[in-house]
């Protein structure tokens, strides 16, 4: 049965980021708001379109709105996909720990977003996606510091090995976060094992937890998902409903894993695109700002909750605009 919320004193001691570092992707959305999507071989005319920064970047604007410091450590592009994002990491004063890639440009999606919210991607990589070996050996990852990869990053074959190995070796003391993203059943297994060995946090949506094995229900793939990692807590993000928090016990005080569910509040949605990362930000911000895995998942629920709302990518509200929602709600 699902536990009620709090969570009960069987939590475990949760480490306290004081900076999160996204070894990840920032590219440009080219979001079509469409009334379905065509047929094979057909076409249909968007009802709206807008170019915007996002993949990554959502999660870092999430998490720096909140307050949280953040360093972009994926690769950029020169061209005007590479322009676009340095100016919004600029904007959210988010710091830049690589230069240009000078032969080639920044990657993008097209983001196509149906009447009733649902977004489906196409996603074409360009100089985020980083493959040399060693190329994040230099990223200043270290005790204190939160470090973010997606499933994106781990699915292409030259960069996925390169940044799975990285991670799967970060030292002790930095909390590692790994959200496998849509395309989580197509990440190698030599890749994402060991990944999925040293992360401290697992966050999906019910449909990621489901191709990873899961099955169905979000409540039963949060327990499935916490037993195939070694170390890590898990989120389940379950849309509308909010999501499962599913936590391993304290070390001195053996005993079963607490499950809970973590309500959201109840919105009309306009565009789910960049929810979840919405979700993944704030909920790394709460905890550095001492929040329990349960208060920190009932804020990441009402600012991704906040964000559907609106149109577009990035989203999230900021600090002081969430505060104010959750003091009417």
């Amino acid at each position: 049965m699902t536990a009620s919320v709090p969570v009960s004193a069987a939590v475990p001691t949760v480490s306290r980021p004081n900076r999160l570092v996204l070894a990840g992707e920032a590219l440009v959305d080219v979001v079509m708001r469409v009334p379905g999507l065509p047929p094979r071989g057909g076409d249909l005319l968007a009802t709206s379109s807008q170019v915007a920064v996002g993949g990554g970047f959502n999660v870092m604007a999430a998490a720096a709105r909140q307050g949280l410091p953040v360093l972009y450590a994926g690769g950029h592009g020169t061209g005007p996909w590479g322009e676009l994002v340095r100016a919004a990491l600029a904007a959210e004063g988010i710091g830049l720990l690589r230069a240009a890639d000078p032969s080639r440009d920044t990657g993008f999606d097209v983001a196509l977003v149906e009447s009733d919210a649902e977004r489906t991607f196409i996603t074409s990589l360009g100089a985020e996606s980083i493959s040399e070996p060693g190329s994040w050996d230099a990223v200043p990852a270290g005790p204190g510091d939160a470090v973010y990869v997606s499933g994106y990053g781990l699915v292409a074959p030259g960069p996925g090995t390169v940044l799975g190995a990285w991670a799967a070796a970060l030292p002790p003391g930095v909390l590692l976060f790994v959200d496998p993203g849509p395309l989580a059943a197509q990440i190698p297994e030599a890749v994402l094992d060991p990944v999925l060995a040293r992360c401290d946090w697992l966050s999906g949506n019910a449909r990621e937890a489901a191709l990873l094995g899961g099955g169905g229900d979000p409540e039963e793939a949060a327990r499935f998902l916490l037993a195939r990692t070694a170390r890590a807590n898990v989120i389940v993000r379950d849309g509308p409903a909010g999501c499962f928090l599913a936590l391993r016990p304290l070390s001195l005080a053996p005993g079963p894993p607490s499950v809970a569910h973590i309500p959201a509040p109840t919105v009309a949605a306009v565009d789910t695109t960049g929810a979840g990362d919405a979700h993944s930000g704030v909920f790394l911000a709460a905890l550095a700002d001492g929040l329990s895995p349960a208060a920190a998942a009932r804020r990441a629920n009402a600012a991704a909750a906040l964000a559907v709302t609106r149109p577009g990518p990035a989203t999230c509200p900021a600090r002081a605009e969430l505060d104010a929602w959750l003091a009417r709600a």
